[in-house]
């Protein structure tokens, strides 16, 4: 799986969605399930996956699919 299908996977999980309803292009704004909630819940599954805690700028950072899927592929 490469970083933009596993984004994908964890973008649907803190949203509480089917992989499939994340679209491409998926902003924070956009999408109606893209809360407050569903951010620290992205948070949190992101320091999971990566086994280290999000800094500041790192966690603000993210807004998109394509920057979580840029934070997994580094």
């Amino acid at each position: 799986m490469n970083a933009h299908q596993t984004a994908t996977q964890i973008l649907a999980g803190a949203l509480m969605i089917d992989a499939s309803a994340v679209p491409p292009d998926a902003r924070l704004g956009r999408i109606e399930q893209w809360d407050s909630l569903a951010h620290a819940r992205l948070l949190l599954a992101l320091e999971e996956k990566l086994g280290r805690q999000l800094s500041t700028d790192e966690a603000v950072a993210i807004e998109s699919l394509d920057d979580i899927a840029s934070l997994l592929a580094r």
